[in-house]
């Protein structure tokens, strides 16, 4: 388990279920913030800066899509989807929206508590808390400092999830080469052993749409092959 308590907010419209997820993180000494609906859920976020958000997707108003995508837009702590839906389709427009994973119910302490385990190492990974990494890292204006788990272009700061994070990492390391599909959703997703290309597609339209609004260089697609970061001043083919 992560090595320092958590703050978890847990999103669930039955209170037997926050019940019981809150017996079982709070063995391992994490905090929970509770919400039961929608609304609730990103208020919370906003106000309380969680560390990581368990979040159920069938609930009164809006729905764990629609939440899920309004956190995205606040900040950029991991989500961990707990769902009863075990459909592919639900799992891949969830991790498309922004989640960080899925995990479906019902399942056992030990399944949630090595998933939420599995979030917080990638997040070191990617540069959080506490987590250590080189020097900075650059194409054009864009800086990527991922020990800090940090990214601007120029004085303008980036927020970024995780995930975007790790895959922006990649392609910047790449210095302009393609980076193939594979290669890059297992950067994207390292704890997955098989990643589904398809959760591609809608990560990097996000951080496409980051990095460009901030006036940093394009991320571009190579139909078939992969993705690649252009250099300063260089126009897609």
């Amino acid at each position: 388990m992560p090595s320092r308590p958590l703050r978890i907010l847990v999103v669930d419209d039955d209170p037997a279920m926050v019940g019981a997820i809150t017996a079982l993180v709070g063995t391992e000494g994490h905090q929970v913030i509770t919400a039961y609906d929608g609304l609730t859920a990103v208020k919370r976020f906003r106000e309380e800066h969680p560390d990581l958000v368990l979040l159920d997707l069938a609930m009164p108003g809006p729905d764990g899509f629609n939440v899920a995508g309004q956190m995205r837009a606040i900040g950029s702590a991991p989500i961990l989807v707990v769902s009863g839906e075990s459909g592919e389709a639900a799992k891949v427009r969830a991790l498309g929206i922004g989640a960080d994973d899925y995990l479906t119910k019902p399942f056992g302490k030990a399944e949630l508590l090595a998933r939420i385990s599995a979030v917080m190492r990638r997040v070191d990974r990617a540069g959080g808390p506490g987590s250590t990494g080189g020097g900075p890292l650059t194409a054009g204006a864009l800086v990527l400092e991922p020990g800090r788990h940090e990214a601007r272009v120029g004085e303008t700061a980036l927020s970024l999830t995780p995930t975007e994070f790790r895959l922006l990492e990649s392609l910047v390391r790449a210095g302009g080469d393609i980076v193939p599909h594979l290669q890059l959703a297992r950067a994207g997703w390292p704890a997955e052993s098989d990643p589904d290309l398809l959760w591609l597609k809608p990560h990097l339209a996000r951080l496409r749409s980051k990095v460009q609004a901030a006036g940093g260089p394009q991320v571009v697609a190579v139909r078939g092959v992969g993705y690649r970061i252009l250099d300063e001043g260089e126009q897609p083919a």
